[in-house]
């Protein structure tokens, strides 16, 4: 049975007479890596600031594990850790050093839990070296370790991948995948690199003007319930046959001497022997599946400065 680590229920926010987060209501799993994306000031920021209690709510709610951030504050946010983008560490002392540091702050975090979380990271070979020596990537990392010490059952990473470069990225994608899947941590992540959201998240939900437009899996990159339309060009001959044959089982369009269009897999094969049949010399079939930043800006338009 899937549990619900976070919950937001008509979560509002005005400043003055501007409401700027219109209504959010939705629900993070334990186990999965939620992406929360959106163009810039579409309220990504002010959203997560009110999941962790830095701005008050105007009006709605959110619980963590149940419980309430407006009313049991201090148990709700126990169980939750994160970054935004940026850890703040202490250059001058190692990485050992800045952890110990950080424990100091919550009770009851063990020299176990300290090398516990460092071995996930897998940072053991560098913790006695000097913070200001780390790379961007092993930066990011002790600062996962960091916000990890206290057993969170949420994550929230703000642009955890800002500046590094790709084995930096994938490093930190594969540690976000580990936690969910190995350790049932719900990982939620604010992030502008739409193809780095595609690989490493379960579900995405895409706000825009502080109203939320869509929440769907990442894997079928469509709503649940709905069936993955793929796009497909054909090339064959005669032409005009070919799109006759087509148009029989699903709309299609002639464009630059192919024929274009949408259909799910199961289809493609049967069309296919329907061409055939037809005697319609077939040359070439590219199917391409959209990808999520096709589905982000069929969502909130190209020009996302409104």
């Amino acid at each position: 049975m899937t549990e619900i680590a976070m919950q937001l229920t008509n979560v509002r926010k005005r400043i003055g007479n501007k409401e700027i987060i219109k209504g959010l209501s939705f629900t993070i799993n334990r186990g999965e890596v939620f992406g929360f994306i959106g163009p810039n000031g579409a309220g990504k920021t002010t959203t997560i600031r009110m999941m962790v209690g830095l701005m008050k709510l105007t009006e709605g709610d959110v619980h963590i594990l149940g419980k309430s951030i407006k009313t049991e504050f201090k148990e709700a946010i126990r169980e939750v850790g994160g970054i935004v983008e940026n850890p703040e560490l202490y250059p001058f002392l190692t990485g050992a050093q800045n952890l110990k540091q950080y424990a100091r702050m919550i009770p009851g975090i063990t020299q176990e839990r300290i090398d516990e979380t460092v071995k996930l990271v897998g940072l053991e070979k560098v913790m006695n070296e000097k913070v200001g020596r780390y790379s961007l990537g092993m930066r990011q990392r002790i600062g996962i370790a960091q916000a990890l010490l206290h057993k969170p059952s949420v994550l929230i990473l703000d642009e955890p991948t800002n500046g590094l470069d790709p084995a930096g990225i994938r490093e930190i994608r594969q540690y976000i995948r580990k936690l969910a899947t190995e350790h049932n941590v719900a990982v939620i992540i604010s992030s502008h690199l739409l193809s780095e959201i595609e690989l490493i998240c379960d579900r995405i939900g895409i706000i825009k003007n502080g109203e939320l437009v869509a929440i769907q899996a990442v894997k079928e990159n469509t709503p649940a319930g709905e069936q993955q339309l793929l796009q497909v060009e054909m090339e064959a001959t005669p032409l005009e046959k070919a799109l006759e044959v087509v148009n029989r089982k699903t709309p299609a369009a002639q464009t630059n001497g192919k024929i274009t269009f949408q259909t799910e897999k199961e289809n493609i094969p049967l069309l296919i022997s329907d061409l055939v049949k037809e005697n319609i010399l077939i040359y070439e079939v590219q199917v391409t599946k959209s990808t999520l930043e096709d589905k982000f800006f069929d969502l909130i338009g190209e020009n996302i400065i409104d």
